[in-house]
């Protein structure tokens, strides 16, 4: 009489995820899948050459006309860039919050969160993607800059390599940061509208108001917001501090506001 063995269930093969890798994979696709990305790129670009072109023509006026007071002479392309980074970044950063509060309106985020169940993973991995494509997006911007102010300027302009090449790359990593750092209060706020309106206040309103009564305390406070540590780096200021202090600082504030955001996005129900 034989003895029958039970019956073993069949063994399935373990099933690999993409993993991080996978994840970034996924919020690269989606972010190129979508036409606000691309509207966005093309707003970025017609506000760069717009912005370059009317900040080299104030330059090359200032210069020509008939009271001297105003001469500015000779100067950079790359200040031309700083100047014009000012307008340009409300378009790019614009990538960086739709990145994840468009999720959030739509209610695909649930879909992104069952694919993908660890929340901080999500959140690294759009800001890896918003930081790459906002970084590339600031060099074909500053390329851009250059060949519009360039020739608008004339002889009341300069384009020397190794500044100008440092310029632009300043310019993209300003813009990458400032898109992470949209990503992050995004993240945090879920509402596009508001992500904008604090957006606006912490680089422009708020440093602008401290800055206007021209107290040394509440310039130094002003000077450690991001748009103006920003703008300290990409204008190579060494006052109040050193320009790779104002990339720090920069950098400080976009890490913050990815923290911000990985607690509200553990804590809340998407």
């Amino acid at each position: 009489m034989s003895v029958l063995s039970p019956t073993r269930p069949a063994i399935r093969p373990a099933t690999r995820s993409g993993g991080f890798a996978g994840t970034v994979a996924a919020e690269w696709t989606k972010l190129w899948s979508v036409r606000s990305t691309w509207w966005t790129l093309l707003a970025a670009v017609l506000l760069t050459a717009a912005a370059a072109g009317q900040l080299a023509i104030y330059a090359a006026n200032a210069n020509t006309n008939d009271d001297p007071a105003d001469d500015v002479g000779v100067v950079t392309v790359g200040s031309i860039l700083a100047g014009a980074v000012e307008l340009t970044q409300y378009a790019v950063l614009a990538l960086g919050l739709l990145a994840i509060t468009s999720e959030f309106t739509s209610g695909t985020i649930r879909t992104t969160l069952q694919c993908t169940p660890s929340r901080g993973r999500v959140l690294l991995a759009k800001a890896v993607v918003a930081g790459a494509v906002t970084f590339g997006v600031g060099l074909v911007l500053g390329g851009v800059g250059v060949l519009v102010a360039g020739p608008v300027l004339g002889r009341w302009g300069t384009t020397p390599a190794g500044g100008t090449a440092r310029d632009v790359l300043a310019m993209a990593a300003y813009l990458a940061l400032v898109g992470v750092l949209a990503l992050g209060l995004g993240a945090a706020l879920r509402s596009a509208v508001l992500t904008l309106t604090v957006l606006v206040a912490t680089l422009m309103i708020v440093p602008l108001s401290l800055q206007e009564p021209d107290i040394t305390v509440l310039t130094r406070i002003a000077d450690g917001f991001p748009g103006v540590a920003g703008g300290h780096f990409l204008a190579g200021d060494t006052d109040p501090y050193p320009p790779v202090v104002g990339l720090l600082l920069l950098a400080g504030w976009a890490v913050a506001a990815l923290a911000l955001g990985r607690v509200a996005l553990r804590r809340r129900d998407a």
